[in-house]
């Protein structure tokens, strides 16, 4: 059974996440701070987490930051929090998604499962391993080495590279970038992609090789 992680301190918030996840056959853990979050985290498989920031002791920005140094799991955010700045903060320190309260419960379900399919759909099709030149991919547990250094990246990063590694020398222009990582119509603006790729390439840059390409005017290709 899929374990949903619910790290809100929002007693009627929470209340409400747990049943609905619970009606639609979820297992969920409930945490109401960031340091019971990062405990529950430690002791259980977790499949998804739904996070909220302001909360007691370690905020979920500091949560977010502990758990992506060595994790790739899905990671919501759910915060009152609704300008456009915060939201490219967030996605860019490693959540795959955000929703704003209030939030309605439909839209949370039907983004917790693009999470979850993508997830499974990369575990599913995956093999053990993967090497193209000095970048190294173990399929299994999502490690991903540059000259045998371990970099940590987020999941929508992660999706990109393997996009990436699995067709060389393909261009895929934003839209085609996001709807093959997303698995939704492409609505967003170029800065969601740009944001990602920008990432990705600092990240890759350890080994000094600019991997990404920029195709000006259709988007990006990995050579």
């Amino acid at each position: 059974m899929t374990t949903i992680l619910i790290i809100e301190d929002d007693m009627a918030i929470h209340s409400l996440l747990k049943e609905s996840l619970e009606l639609n056959e979820f297992q969920t853990l409930s945490a109401y701070s960031g340091t019971e979050g990062k405990l529950l985290f430690k002791q259980s498989e977790i499949d998804l987490i739904l996070l909220d920031l302001m909360l007691p002791g370690m905020n979920g920005e500091e949560f977010l930051q502990e758990i992506r140094l060595n994790s790739a799991v899905p990671v919501i955010v759910i915060s009152a929090k609704n300008d456009q700045e915060s939201k490219l903060e967030l996605l860019m320190n490693g959540a795959d998604d955000y929703i704003t309260k209030p939030f309605d419960v439909k839209e949370l379900l039907a983004r917790i499962s693009i999470q979850l399919r993508h997830a499974t759909k990369t575990s599913v099709n995956s093999m053990e391993e993967m090497q193209y030149q000095n970048i190294y991919i173990n399929l299994d547990t999502r490690e991903v080495k540059i000259n045998e250094e371990t970099i940590h990246l987020t999941g929508r990063e992660y999706a990109i590279l393997l996009l990436f590694l699995e067709n060389p020398q393909k261009v895929f222009s934003r839209a085609n970038i996001y709807e093959s990582v997303w698995n939704e119509p492409f609505f967003d603006s170029d800065k969601t992609i740009n944001m990602h790729i920008s990432n990705l390439r600092n990240k890759l840059n350890i080994a000094d090789t600019n991997y990404i390409k920029t195709v000006w005017g259709i988007g990006f290709k990995f050579d």
